[in-house]
């Protein structure tokens, strides 16, 4: 796998996380890890989540 399908894959799996979390009416502390899991990963790659934090959690 490419560095760039690798950062794909981080990017698609952070914003489906979040759109779960979204959608969440509680909170999850598992989905908390996780999204703080891949974030850290996304930053490795010097990746900004925030606009796609506010596009999907910001309603």
């Amino acid at each position: 796998m490419t560095e760039e399908e690798v950062k794909q894959n981080l990017i698609d799996k952070y914003t489906d996380l979040l759109r779960i979390k979204a959608a969440e009416t509680g909170t999850n502390k598992e989905l908390e890890f996780q999204l703080a899991i891949v974030k850290v990963k996304l930053s490795s790659y010097n990746i900004d989540t925030e606009m796609l934090e506010k596009m999907l959690l910001d309603k």
